[in-house]
């Protein structure tokens, strides 16, 4: 008979809950984008980078940077917006005049951009791929600022004289003949921060934390030719500079019928992130849902919970912390972070920022995003470093929050998979201190490969052991690899239809741990003979059973009792008959 569940297995029921987690971590939504396996983003900018570095321009200091990012295992970056602005070489970026100037003519007092030429961008992008590092680019599409000419119109019964023709005589035609007039703007902010609006209605009405106009001269997103102009150019820039994906400002001031349509026509399967700056977590969850699986978005609740925890210098409650933000309600959607260019500014997390960053960086939810000031101005590198190394190699399998009653102490778990062995994460925001925990790691030495701590810390059969964490630091407690067993399994099983494989499943972590989910399917070339070689613990008693499974996911067990043996020297050999 066939079964779908099989949960009554031998072994401690926490175990299995951490298993469980671990399905239900993968499960649901699907991802939005294609980003790499524990991928790390870095947002290779802050606000006011130097137009000088001794690479020379920011374009140049990237590409110099290349391999280092593809060493410290950065897997994308995220560029500024690579246009001109209205300041010419001082801008930003966020002043957009002209999108199709990339730093090729001379406008705004300037052909370089304050980050480069295109050239010199091309080249920064090419050595970026180079290192198989993805690369995102900031598109601005809210606003436009430093118009050409002013222009006098009436309207409904008004005489407006305001800054709103764009011809971009520096570049012509070339590339798009698209010019803006007042007619394509809802409104415009004065140099006295007033503003002029002559629609009647801006492209929506306010509502909760979001509203229409935010700077420069606002465009009408219910102008049919400007989004037909900005899609083609989103389509141009794409080509032009072949990115892998976008970062998208601003977006909760934007149409969002619009923002789906540009996302629908230029996105394809490359990733996405909206800067949807909503504080609540309600407000982001909303704004998630309109774009459907169209874009990730940045977890600026989770920003605010590190700012109110930690700027608190110990006076926090790091219980907070459990099952926080949105990167906690939709993690295939999170951009997690701990501070960017703009927060830097108005929010930045200034005290035990390392916590943050241990914290997202070795989650099962969210795609982490490092903050090049940080990791280089603020002196962060080795830490952070040594934190994405901790993740490409041991944050795997189910996460687990553990409940505390001690405010100064934040403890997580992962219960690592086949090939990677988790890891146990503490976080402290006051004096050193031990925890006695329960760990998914049984019979285990763990080491803290942040360097913080040198003693080793060994578990019992229940995975209980002592761990300490230091004063306002953190630990992440990795279980040392263990002498292995290249074991051959053989069992004879000849009763499969097309479609249905045998499975190999037990209680170790290797052998999935009893969850179905995590079984190894064994090779059939030489049916009714079913064949696999898994590599377990030297010396640690193995309890297995073979299981047949289709391709809709049921399951049939074998009967009888568990097989059980202990695996002993480098290789051994299990020859097996399936039990009725």
């Amino acid at each position: 008979m066939w079964k779908t569940h099989r949960i009554s297995r031998a072994g401690p029921l926490w175990t299995w809950v951490v298993c469980s987690l671990g399905w239900l971590a993968v499960a649901g939504v699907a991802p939005a984008q294609s980003a790499p396996i524990n991928g790390v983003m870095m947002q290779a900018f802050y606000w006011d980078v130097p137009q000088t570095t001794p690479a020379g321009s920011w374009w140049k200091n990237l590409e110099s940077k290349a391999q280092e990012f593809s060493d410290i295992g950065v897997t994308a970056v995220w560029l500024p917006p690579p246009y001109k602005g209205r300041a010419g070489a001082s801008d930003v970026g966020y002043g957009v005049y002209d999108r199709y100037d990339l730093g090729e003519f001379n406008q705004c007092g300037t052909v370089p951009t304050r980050y480069g030429t295109l050239a010199e961008l091309q080249d920064a992008i090419q050595a970026m791929k180079d290192k198989n590092i993805q690369v995102y680019i900031d598109i601005v599409m809210n606003h436009m600022m430093g118009a050409d000419q002013t222009e006098t119109f009436t309207y409904n019964g008004e005489t407006f004289n305001v800054p709103t023709k764009f011809t971009f005589p520096g570049r012509g035609t070339t590339y798009s003949n698209y010019q803006w007039r007042y007619y394509n703007f809802n409104g415009v902010q004065l140099g006295d921060g007033s503003w002029k609006q002559w629609h009647a209605n801006w492209d929506f009405p306010s509502y909760h934390d979001a509203w229409d106009n935010l700077m420069g001269c606002e465009i009408r997103f219910q102008n049919p030719d400007n989004r037909k102009e900005l899609i083609a150019w989103g389509k141009w820039i794409t080509g032009k500079l072949g990115v892998d994906g976008y970062r998208l400002d601003a977006t909760k001031h934007m149409y969002t019928p619009f923002v789906i349509e540009w996302l629908d026509n230029v996105k394809g399967n490359r990733f996405a992130v909206s800067e949807a700056l909503f504080g609540d977590l309600g407000d982001l969850k909303n704004y998630a849902q309109a774009l459907g699986s169209r874009s990730s978005l940045f977890d600026f609740p989770l920003h605010y919970r590190f700012g109110n925890v930690l700027n608190k210098d110990g006076s926090g409650d790091l219980r907070k912390l459990k099952f926080a933000g949105f990167t906690e309600v939709n993690g295939p959607r999170s951009v997690s972070f701990v501070d960017n260019h703009d927060t830097d500014r108005s929010s930045p997390v200034v005290k035990m920022k390392m916590l943050a960053y241990a914290y997202i960086l070795t989650r099962h939810k969210g795609y982490p995003c490092v903050f090049y000031k940080d990791y280089y101005e603020y002196n962060l590198g080795s830490q952070i470093k040594k934190l994405i190394e901790i993740r490409k190699n041991h944050a795997y399998g189910g996460g687990w929050e553990y409940d505390q009653t001690d405010a100064d102490v934040y403890v997580f778990s992962r219960a690592g998979d086949q090939q990677h062995r988790g890891l146990l994460l503490l976080l402290c925001d006051a004096a050193a201190t031990s925890k006695q925990l329960r760990t998914p790691f049984l019979n285990a030495t763990l080491k803290d490969h942040t360097g913080h701590i040198g003693n080793t810390v060994t578990t019992d059969a229940s995975g209980v052991g002592v761990f300490p964490v230091p004063t306002k630091s953190y630990a992440v407690w990795v279980p040392e690899k263990k002498p292995t067993t290249a074991v051959t399994f053989h069992v004879t099983y000849g009763n499969t239809q097309p479609g249905q494989d045998v499975y190999l499943i037990g209680n170790t972590q290797q052998l999935g741990q009893w969850n179905t989910n995590a079984a190894i399917r064994l090779s059939g070339a030489a049916w009714p003979q079913w064949t696999v070689t898994v590599d377990l613990d030297t010396g640690v008693g193995v309890a297995y059973k073979y299981i047949c499974k289709d391709a809709a996911g049921n399951v049939r067990w074998e009967g009888g009792s568990d097989r059980v043996f202990t695996p002993a020297g480098t290789a051994q050999d299990r020859h097996d008959s399936w039990q009725p």
